[in-house]
Order: structure tokens, then C-alpha cells, then sequence
């Protein structure tokens, strides 16, 4: 297979992965993982705050589902990663609290409640049942079937859609990144034993990318929908994310293993080579925050999480192909993802950079921690296999 992604200049070293992977794992486990449990557990009200300022301390203020949900699948994976920490004590502090707390009669989870976990109101989002799903997956453990009948409640209530997919709750638009979670919380209980079922849902969440997210024309993956699955018809009023480009390659690209689906791993290369050649600002070396429906830039600026979506596809990528284009950039997405991570109170990050190239100066918010676990995870999965030496 040809090179897929190039960077920029005709000669670029490919660093080796193992040393970016060390560093990063260290950072994770000697000082990410014992911070937020020891400043963003809440151990008066229960589950975590939703943000840390810069020199540790805890936000006060309400709680987010997904907050719980990603932290709980945050420390759910850390002896994975190698933390030897309480994890299975700070996964059911989070897990425990998303129950207790933001579980309606109903099944399905509420968005938010108050700092002390009293109910503020009974919305609910399709975005966050689709991570109350991923942290009982995350959560399973043999011979314990409590997590899988928990999410076989919420599945339940979900609507299906009947050109693929699933309903937003309330409205008439559609939103492609609740249903791209919902891919991953499949092949999350896929990976759990959680039955056929799951596997049904990945390919039906995968085949909707292909069939009704993906322009035809440009090639590109769009955000928003009608009632009937259409983008809108002016590329002004269409919004495309680079970040989001790169995190469904890397989710097909893993069903694709799992299924042995081509058209899956041939739309996830396509994805990656437009998110690659669009959306990565070469100035800064950082995936942007939006481009239009002409994937000319909407919004220069460069949140945290794009950039480890731009690192997980590239390494999958990179193990899948053996394109060196793909490990080269996965080496500049782990440069650039430190330099976010690079703050006074070590385990903290900076979640924003701006268009002049400076970062945001703003408390860490714990929603972005598990897009850091899981770019590490996936780092660690696959590092050993780069090359060594430079890549034309």
C-alpha cells in the first residue's frame, strides 16, 4: 500500500514510539492517575468534579453523566496502563455515583445534577447513554452480570433510527458524534463478552458512517443532520471536525479487525488522509477545532482531544498498513500531545490553544482525561511495531 498521509518537507524521522510511550505513560501513571483521584474524587458528595484548576484544586460545581462515566472508564483501564493504584475502588466511586444519582426510574441516565447529586432536572442525551454504556462495558467483570443488565436497560430505551442509527431525545435533528459513541461503546462490549447483540449494533453504527454520514462528493464525515440523515445542502451551514474525522477512522478502523470489514478500513484511510491534509494546521502541528462543507478552516483554534484522536488513528493506522506516512505522523501527534500536557501541577493539561498559538489559561477539565487514556492505551498497544530510522 502507498504512503496515505504525508507531512510536510520531503524527509521526515520517524521517532521511536517506545520513548513517546514511556514518557507519557510515566506522566499517566506517577502523576495523572494519583491526582485525580486524590483532588477530583469528591469523597464528601461522591463521584468526580468536572474540573481542576491548575494548581490542583477542585471546581466546585455541577456534575456531568459523562464526567462520571469517563472517569470511571479512565480508572477502569489504569491497570492496563500500568498504574498500581486503587482502581477498582476509584472506578466504583464513579461508577457508583453515575447510578445512584443520574439513573432515572426509566433506565436511562439524567445529564446533570448538583454538586451533592441531587437531581436538577431529568434531561437526558443520547451522547451521554452512549458513555453510561461504555463504563459498564469498561467495568465488566467475569461472572458479574450487573454491569451488562444495566446497559441491556438503556439499550432498551434507545430509539433506532430507520435509515441506521439512533434518535437524539427530543428533536427532530440527528448528531453523527453520539452515534459515533455508541460504535465504541459496541465494540466496548464486544470486547466484554457482551454478546451478538453488540456486535449487531458496531456494524449497524459502522455502516451508517459509510452510508449516511460520509459525503460522497468531498469525501468528508459532517456533525449535523435533518430528520432523514441529510447534511445540509450549503457547505457554509455544514460543519466538519477534524478530531471527529480521526476518532471515527480509528473506530472503523477497529471494526474493521473485528469483522474483517474492507470498505471499513478503506473509508477510515480516506478519512485520516482528509483529516491529515485539511484539518492539521502545519504552523502549530495541531489538528484544528472545524472546518466548513468546502473544508476550507472554520475555527482555527485547537482543543486537547483532537489531538489524541489524530494520534490513535495514526498509530492503528500505522499498525494496520505499515505506512510510514502513518507512524511519522503519529510521532508529531504524541510531540504535539505533550505540549498540552506540559502545565506548573504535573497529571494537569491545558484543553485549548488559540490561533496566535498560545494555550488558554483555564481549570482542566476531567472530561478530556479519557481522551488522554485512551490515546495513551492505544500508544502502548502498538508502539513496538513503528520503524525505525526516517521515512521518505
Amino acid at each position: 500500500m502507498g504512503t496515505i498521509v504525508k507531512l510536510e518537507g520531503e524527509r521526515r524521522a520517524v521517532a521511536p514510539l517506545i520513548a513517546a510511550r514511556d514518557g507519557l505513560k510515566a506522566w499517566l501513571t506517577q502523576h495523572a492517575y494519583p491526582l485525580w483521584w486524590r483532588m477530583g474524587a469528591d469523597r464528601a458528595c461522591g463521584g468526580f468534579h468536572d474540573a481542576l484548576a491548575l494548581n490542583g484544586e477542585p471546581i466546585a460545581g455541577d456534575k456531568r453523566a459523562r464526567v462520571q462515566a469517563r472517569q470511571a472508564i479512565c480508572y477502569a483501564l489504569a491497570p492496563d496502563l500500568g498504574w498500581g493504584g486503587p482502581s477498582a475502588q476509584a472506578t466504583a466511586h464513579g461508577l457508583d455515583f453515575l447510578i445512584r444519582r443520574h439513573r432515572r426510574a426509566d433506565g436511562l441516565y439524567r445529564s446533570r445534577v448538583a454538586a451533592d447529586g441531587e437531581a436538577i432536572g431529568d434531561d437526558v442525551d443520547l451522547y451521554d447513554q452512549a458513555f453510561v454504556l461504555f463504563a459498564l462495558a469498561a467495568a465488566k467483570r467475569p461472572g458479574d452480570d450487573r454491569p451488562l443488565e444495566a446497559a441491556e436497560a438503556v439499550l432498551a430505551r434507545l430509539v433506532p433510527h430507520p435509515l441506521g442509527g439512533f434518535r437524539d431525545f427530543g428533536g427532530e435533528a440527528l448528531r453523527a458524534n453520539p452515534n459515533m459513541h455508541l460504535l465504541e461503546a459496541a465494540l466496548a462490549w464486544i470486547e466484554a463478552g457482551g454478546g451478538p447483540v453488540w456486535r449487531a449494533i458496531a456494524g449497524g453504527q459502522a455502516r451508517l458512517a459509510m452510508d449516511r454520514l460520509i459525503d460522497v462528493d468531498s469525501g468528508a464525515l459532517s456533525e449535523f443532520f435533518d430528520s432523514d440523515w441529510r447534511a445540509p445542502v450549503s457547505a457554509a451551514k455544514r460543519q466538519v471536525e477534524p478530531g471527529h474525522q480521526f476518532e471515527w477512522a480509528w473506530l472503523l478502523m477497529r471494526w474493521s479487525l473485528i469483522d474483517g470489514d474492507a470498505a471499513a478500513l478503506a473509508a477510515a484511510l480516506r478519512l485520516i488522509e482528509l483529516a491529515q491534509r485539511c484539518g492539521v494546521d502545519p504552523a502549530r502541528g495541531v489538528a484544528i477545532d472545524a472546518l466548513d462543507g468546502a473544508l476550507a478552516p472554520r475555527q482555527m483554534g485547537a482543543r486537547l482531544w483532537p489531538q489524541t484522536e489524530r494520534l490513535k488513528a495514526a498509530v492503528l493506522a500505522g499498525r494496520i498498513t505499515g505506512d510510514a506516512g502513518c507512524w511519522a505522523m503519529a510521532a508529531d501527534s504524541a510531540a504535539t500531545l505533550t505540549r498540552y500536557l506540559a502545565v506548573p501541577t504535573p497529571g494537569l493539561w491545558r484543553d485549548r490553544l488559540k490561533a496566535d498559538g498560545a494555550f488558554i489559561e483555564e481549570a482542566a477539565p476531567a472530561s478530556s482525561f479519557y481522551h488522554i487514556v485512551m490515546a495513551i492505551l492505544e500508544l502502548d498497544r502498538h508502539a513496538a511495531f513503528a520503524p525505525e530510522g526516517d521515512s521518505t
